[in-house]
């Protein structure tokens, strides 16, 4: 499609002065029929479920394009649009009978919380934790009302959007007063070593994840399906809910093509469902209908993944996990980036010396800290303020990233600033009741 396909016959978009050529969420309004008839393509060829069109369905994504006011919009037309071909192949007697269901895609968003854009100042981000929020309740709101029946966060490259999108989901369905509809999570591992682009591993985002008690979680795109592997059978040994895995047709080739046949990706879709390591499977990137039917075919007997029982030892991360188990007799919690106490870190914060103030922290991991503890509550100090700056450039690490973070301080806002810049799951200490109890558990 060409740039008039996009802009379509609405007179709206006539006038947009960017180039609208690729901004496929649009499609959504401007070529209704192409997106149902691809939805339709994928249920016939024997697809259980498929996503919405709405990868880039926040107002931060189509900001690229001048369409921020439009995010609700075409939200909730992908999810009609969507709907409209699941109950048409769901009420046709000459399909199965399968009951066909639509996932609002909840996309990663062209910025990520976690890193900075400039190399120059690690502290810089170009999107906050509370504007990601408010981007993805606006999409949420739109999926639901056009009739999605599951929300799916997907191809996740950084642990803290996707955090902010799972808050976002809550609110929204606590404030909505709406039964709250299935929630699936499904993260993007982009290099050999098994990491998000954010930097964690397969471990690590899962625990990150695991507050939201998903429905399902799993692994999509980047990768095609025998590099996904060993990274899934991973994330199947610690996962106590659903796990499910959509690779793309292999590695994209030189002209960003996928080069993988149809029988070679069901093949490899059967060799997850054997293993025993995931309960749904389906296809990102270069994945048509045929290679749908073909997985259809390969898999339909074969039985689902028995999900293991829930440990109950505490589960932290940074980059990487930390798990609680019996041979460990302590952890080692490392305090000296705390203002009460520590004289020197608390003078080196008072002097803006952060980059002195980091090396404290980094040399705490080297010397076995398990966990670092970062308080910077002084009256002559803007805690919030400082614990963000703080956060960001420690993170900013991976020396110290990869060790769990406990929030240290007495007021709720610096407990929240620190924790709107941690992509792992951290402990939190030194709150209190003091400011009664429903003000503690908000």
């Amino acid at each position: 499609m060409e740039e008039e396909d996009y802009r379509g016959d609405i007179e709206e978009f006539q006038k947009c002065p960017k180039e609208m050529k690729n901004n496929n969420d649009l499609l959504n309004i401007t070529r209704k029929e192409l997106v149902s008839e691809i939805h339709e393509a994928y249920l016939r060829a024997g697809a259980d479920m498929v996503e919405t069109n709405t990868f880039n369905g926040t107002w931060i994504s189509q900001a690229d394009y001048g369409l921020e006011a439009y995010a609700y919009r075409m939200n909730f037309e992908a999810a009609r649009l969507a709907r409209i071909a699941a109950d048409r192949v769901t009420k046709d007697p000459t399909c199965d009978g399968r009951w066909r269901l639509v996932a609002g895609a909840v996309g990663p968003t062209n910025r990520t919380a976690s890193v900075s854009p400039k190399v120059e100042d690690p502290a810089f981000r170009n999107v906050t934790y509370t504007e990601l929020i408010d981007a993805y309740t606006e999409q949420i709101m739109g999926l639901v009302n056009g009739g999605s029946h599951i929300i799916l966060i997907e191809t996740i490259f950084d642990s803290l959007n996707a955090r902010a999108a799972i808050f976002a989901y809550e609110e929204f369905f606590k404030n909505s007063g709406l039964k709250k509809l299935p929630l699936i999570i499904s993260g993007t591992i982009i290099d050999a070593a098994g990491r998000t682009l954010s930097g964690q591993n397969v471990e690590a985002f899962f625990i990150s994840m695991s507050n939201a008690n998903p429905f399902c979680i799993g692994l999509n795109c980047a990768l095609g399906a025998d590099q996904m592997f060993p990274f899934l059978q991973r994330l199947s040994a610690i996962a106590h809910t659903n796990v499910h895995a959509y690779p793309n047709a292999g590695l994209p080739n030189a002209m960003g093509g996928y080069d993988e046949t149809p029988e070679n990706f069901a093949a490899n879709a059967k060799w997850f469902c054997t293993e025993g390591l995931i309960n749904m499977i389906g296809g990102c990137c270069g994945t048509t209908p045929d290679y749908t039917a073909a997985v259809w075919q390969a898999i339909k007997t074969v039985p689902r993944r028995e999900i293991p029982q829930r440990s109950n030892k505490m589960h932290l991360s940074g980059m990487q996990e930390f798990i609680f188990k019996d041979h460990i007799p302590f952890i080692n919690v490392g305090e000296r980036c705390n203002i009460s106490g520590s004289a020197k870190f608390k003078k080196l914060i008072k002097n803006d010396k952060y980059d002195d103030a980091i090396a404290i922290a980094k040399e705490q991991v080297e010397n076995g800290a398990q966990i670092l503890d970062f308080n910077l509550d002084d009256g002559l100090i803007d805690g919030k303020k400082a614990m963000t700056k703080f956060v960001r450039l420690a993170l900013a690490d991976p020396d110290i990233a990869k060790v769990p973070i406990m929030i240290d301080s007495s007021k709720f806002e610096v407990i929240e600033a620190g924790l709107q810049n941690c992509q792992g799951k951290c402990v939190v200490n030194s709150i209190s009741l003091k400011e009664g109890e429903d003000n503690f558990r908000q």
